[in-house]
């Protein structure tokens, strides 16, 4: 079974929701546009792929206001590749940052991890290998939005590039905190873990582009976990660890009962997808 070639059309969905606007707390306005595109482009493949930028911009209710387009020598653009910058109304009420995180606080993700960038994997067939994964991109104001109503909200970020290791070592390295992950509360799919198995992958690294990670106080933590779970993107959110005071290293607890370090990344573990 070929991957469903949605994982590109879809993949403009996160274009609209980068981590400066909803997961800090802004709902998305505006959105400025700049495509730069390989001679020979298929006009057809164009307005497939500005019909559906324009659908998800619908959705969101915000408006492409400006843009610019350049055309590139024939192979030297990889298709087409487009640069966006949002533009967002922020409530001052809401207060997230990680200055805002302390000592015991939960650490939640709203579904499932790595679909994405093993989505991407399969649509390339660089390894010669097929599957019907999809990627998870897909709109995430509405998760952020739900959550801004819980009072124990603390931070959130969306794991794009370098996945959930690489926003909790940020974390980590922000705040002096030690973050303890358990592996068997971690949502991920049989395929993506099988894909990771043969190749040699960690999921915890590869990218998501319709998941949130969230820091909420204990006390919050399961009424935000509630809230996620009552939208279908978020039926599969769970809590996954905890922020304690300790070195700021990340400290999996493994379903045999084992621990091991998730290291900081040091290398794309695939080559730039977003």
């Amino acid at each position: 079974m070929k991957v469903s070639r949605t994982v590109l059309k879809t993949s403009l969905y996160w274009k609209l929701y980068r981590f400066s606007l909803t997961v800090s707390g802004a709902v998305p306005k505006y959105l400025t546009l700049n495509a730069f595109i390989e001679e020979g482009l298929e006009v057809a493949q164009l307005d497939r792929i500005v019909a559906s930028l324009a659908a998800a911009a619908k959705t969101a209710n915000l408006s492409v206001v400006a843009g610019d387009t350049k055309v590139v020598a024939r192979g030297e653009g990889g298709g087409l590749y487009l640069a966006t910058t949002g533009v967002g109304q922020r409530d001052r009420r809401i207060k997230l940052g990680m200055d805002q995180i302390s000592p015991s606080d939960a650490v939640l993700v709203s579904g499932p991890i790595g679909d994405h960038g093993t989505a991407v994997m399969l649509a390339r067939e660089q390894f010669g290998m097929r599957g019907d994964l999809q990627s998870d991109s897909a709109s995430v104001l509405p998760l952020s939005q739900a959550l801004w109503q819980i009072p124990g909200l603390k931070f959130m970020r969306d794991p794009t590039r370098g996945g959930l290791a690489s926003v909790l070592h940020e974390i980590c390295q922000f705040t002096g905190l030690s973050a303890r992950l358990f592996e068997s509360q971690i949502p991920i799919r049989d395929p993506v873990r099988s894909v990771c198995e043969m190749l040699g992958y960690d999921p915890y690294y590869l990218a998501c582009e319709g998941r949130i990670v969230a820091v909420v106080s204990e006390e919050q933590a399961d009424a935000a976990l509630a809230t996620l779970q009552t939208f279908s993107e978020g039926r599969q959110a769970a809590k996954i660890g905890v922020l304690l005071e300790g070195q700021p290293h990340i400290v999996l607890e493994t379903e045999l009962g084992g621990e091991r370090f998730l290291e900081p990344l040091e290398d794309e573990p695939l080559p730039r997808i977003c």
